[in-house]
């Protein structure tokens, strides 16, 4: 039995997965606390590497409004339109410093080696008949971000340019209120912030020479805050992880703008998070401290509604290029007669989804500092529309003391006033022509180093 009070044994049960013959040897990287403690075993310094290669999948559907074949009162019907892929190698080092007693801070740079996407015609789907095509969002033979000249062949209708570089950078502090490795009575409990800074190139399209845009950053400053428990047993360690990501400042070259007017929900999406796994330990030699452990994991991770980069966002940005004249063209001025082209950003507002993962990940410890792992994992994301800007909103009717109000007295978007949305487009934005992403998929496959002094 844990020899625990009655307030650590509450905690315990309720957060850390408790069994019996606890240890206060660590295991999984959630569990080590970098710390100045002059303790035996501890650990000051942590270094981690981690390269992963990640594939996702999503079935692109358009909804059809008009059928007359259709029930009015049935469902609104959705046309397979196309499929999604994209591939990407991200290598993450990572420094984690321990400042004080159970007070560390840490540094990583996520550095994407490779990245690409792709879009082929859906199952049943031809270029003739496909509203894509007919609507002008995809010119007829298709685009080659990298070779435009040459139109793709086969069933491949659009691809990016090949991106990479360092989208940006994370700064963080962490704090251990609860520490197994000094009183083997609590779980380890962790708190932290860590702030991602946007660097580099910002991830754009350009129509024209699509060569010369192949950044990979947002360009928007984001805050992520989480806490974790951990909680190691002779065989087996457990741990829970919740966090909470919003962006916090965007920076000026970012896709991310307000263009005033009607326009409404125009920040990036946050996120919120859960994610927890069990450990088990197959060898574990107290002499040398070689330790061979498999872990079984998952995440469920919630996107909430915000604008942001979808499956289809490159080839919104072909279609909406003011220098061609495509139809997804944005009016900058709604108040000012006849178009004042704005080139579509490609980024568009998305509806909430949950995505949820699992993973198997097996580790190898040689000795007391040096470990290697490989994993594996699963992807799934719920179906969500991504294409959805509002058409405006409606103002007050004047005079109400109000910044803006209109001398209308109804309860509907004006078009040629100030209650126009600039980023509304009726094409991809109306009820009955929007783009959803069905049946999102993906795997993540990778390996890891840490290494611990």
């Amino acid at each position: 039995m844990l020899p625990c009070g009655p307030v650590s044994r509450t905690i315990t049960v309720a957060l850390a997965f408790v069994a019996a013959t606890s240890t206060a040897a660590r295991g999984n990287p959630a569990g080590v606390v970098p710390t100045t403690s002059q303790r035996a075993g501890a650990t000051q310094v942590q270094f981690e590497d981690d390269y992963e290669y990640e594939a996702d999948s999503a079935l692109i559907t358009r909804e059809h409004a008009g059928d007359p074949n259709v029930d009015p009162l049935a469902p609104l019907p959705k046309d397979h339109a196309l499929e999604f892929h994209q591939a990407r190698h991200v290598l993450t080092p990572r420094l984690e410093v321990g400042v004080y007693r159970d007070v560390w801070v840490s540094f990583a740079a996520p550095i994407v080696l490779a990245q690409s996407r792709e879009l082929d015609l859906a199952g049943g789907v031809d270029r003739t008949t496909s509203t894509s095509f007919l609507d002008g969002i995809l010119p007829g033979n298709g685009f080659d971000a990298r070779n435009p000249g040459t139109p793709p062949g086969g069933n491949l209708v659009f691809r990016g340019v090949n991106r990479a570089g360092v989208p940006e950078l994370r700064g963080g502090v962490g704090y251990a209120p609860m520490n197994q490795a000094t009183d083997d009575t609590k779980p380890t409990w962790k708190l932290g912030a860590e702030l991602h800074l946007a660097v580099g190139r910002v991830m754009r399209f350009d129509a024209v020479n699509p060569s010369r845009e192949t950044g990979v950053s947002t360009g928007v400053d984001e805050l992520r805050l989480w806490t974790s428990v951990d909680r190691r047993t002779r065989w087996f360690e457990g741990w829970f992880e919740a966090s909470w990501q919003l962006p916090v400042y965007t920076r000026g070259a970012s896709l991310f703008k307000d263009p005033g007017f009607g326009a409404t929900n125009v920040d990036p999406s946050q996120t919120a998070g859960l994610a927890f796994g069990v450990e088990s330990f197959l060898v574990d030699d107290g002499v040398s401290a070689n330790r061979i452990s498999v872990e079984l994991g998952t995440r469920m991770t919630a996107h909430l509604e915000g604008r942001g980069y979808s499956e289809m966002w490159e080839a919104f940005a072909l279609a909406g290029d003011h220098r061609t004249a495509g139809p997804l063209v944005l009016d900058a001025d709604p108040t000012t007669p006849g178009l004042q082209g704005l080139s579509h950003p490609g980024i568009t507002n998305i509806e909430s989804y949950l995505e949820t993962a699992a993973r198997l990940t097996v580790r190898a410890r040689i000795g007391s500092r040096i470990t290697f792992a490989a994993l594996a994992e699963l992807q799934w994301r719920t179906e969500h529309v991504i294409s959805f800007a509002d058409a405006g909103v409606d103002l007050p009717t004047c005079p109400t003391g109000a910044p803006r109000c209109e001398v209308d007295d109804n309860t509907v978007v004006n078009p040629g006033t100030q209650e126009v949305n600039p980023l509304h487009v009726r094409l991809i934005d109306l009820v009955g022509h929007r783009y959803h992403a069905d049946d999102g998929r993906g795997f993540v496959v990778g390996v890891e180093a840490h290494l611990s002094f």
